[in-house]
């Protein structure tokens, strides 16, 4: 089927049944990463950019990783060392790859919407790798990916978001992701890192952890997010640990099969403990691996192939 829109800005532009045939293709890419070689050609001659203007490790390893593992040209654009350096504009920067023939431009930005503003200067198509504080829409398809393989069903299932919601792209695709499939949102997180309305989105919304973390299935620890904060949204580091960093008295009010995840990079002894990050019900490496699964699968849907060619 594919997805119909040119570029995926946002969760809301997946219909269900889309997500569903992202996961259901990443079930195979997955095996892909299992084996010895991990090669395929279904994007052979497709070209695919990397345009980073924030940094990022998992997210633009993955995307480089699930270009090349299915035989794309991927070019990883520096942008502290490219023209942006010297003043160039989005818009030109923008024009520049479309001249230079990328059937695929993965971007990070920090100003929401400027997704926007790129998949209408270019043929290309366009994949949101975050933009601001707005969305996150591939880690949201990793995170369902997750959730699905440990619980096969999110339907009526209690999952708990919980930290800095306000700065969080990474909560909000959430959300939108996972009311999609029927799941039950909590956010939590203290006052002044709540959006305001944002109960609007269809969340149970409350700022004491525990009533979040009653018998939860799934369990999602947030980061915070200083580097898009103003001063003074909570006292002090150690006081936002100790009511909102997750440890392993606070996570023993959770169902006992309760999954454990977070998006990256952990603040460790803050939002959560290294002991309950390496517990057995932790699956956060588990993420990170379903990341370049379900990015290849995003690739091949969004690449431009025509027939089932995976080999």
């Amino acid at each position: 089927m594919g997805i119909k829109v040119k570029d995926l800005i946002s969760m809301s532009d997946l219909s269900v049944a889309e997500m569903k045939e992202i996961l259901t293709n990443a079930k195979a890419m997955k095996e892909i990463l299992k084996r010895d070689i991990k090669k395929v050609p279904t994007l052979r001659g497709r070209v695919i950019i990397n345009l980073f203007y924030e940094n990022s490790t998992r997210t633009r390893t993955s995307f480089e990783l699930a270009g090349k593992y299915m035989g794309a040209d991927v070019i990883n654009i520096n942008v502290s060392t490219s023209s942006v350096a010297k003043g160039e504009s989005l818009l030109d920067t923008a024009k520049t790859l479309d001249s230079m023939g990328a059937d695929v431009v993965v971007m990070r930005h920090p100003a929401s919407g400027a997704h926007h503003l790129l998949g209408q200067a270019v043929k290309a198509r366009v994949i949101n790798a975050g933009d601001g504080a707005h969305e996150h829409p591939t880690q949201a398809l990793l995170d369902l990916y997750t959730m699905l393989e440990y619980k096969q069903d999110l339907q009526g299932r209690k999952v708990a978001i919980i930290g800095d919601i306000l700065h969080s792209r990474v909560a909000r695709s959430n959300i939108l992701g996972l009311n999609a499939f029927g799941a039950q949102v909590w956010v939590c997180g203290p006052p002044t890192l709540m959006p305001a309305r944002i109960e609007d989105l269809g969340v149970n919304v409350t700022y004491k952890m525990e009533e979040a973390l009653a018998d939860a299935d799934v369990i999602m620890m947030l980061r915070i997010q200083l580097e898009r904060q103003k001063k003074g949204l909570f006292p002090s580091i150690r006081e936002y640990a100790k009511f909102y960093g997750l440890n392993k008295r606070k996570l023993a009010l959770a169902k006992r099969d309760a999954l454990v995840m977070h998006p990256g990079p952990m603040n460790r002894g803050v939002e959560i403990t290294a002991e309950v990050a390496e517990c057995c019900q932790a699956v956060i490496e588990e993420q990170v691996t379903n990341g370049v699964a379900v990015r290849m699968a995003l690739l091949y849907s969004m690449g431009g192939v025509k027939t089932n060619v995976i080999a």
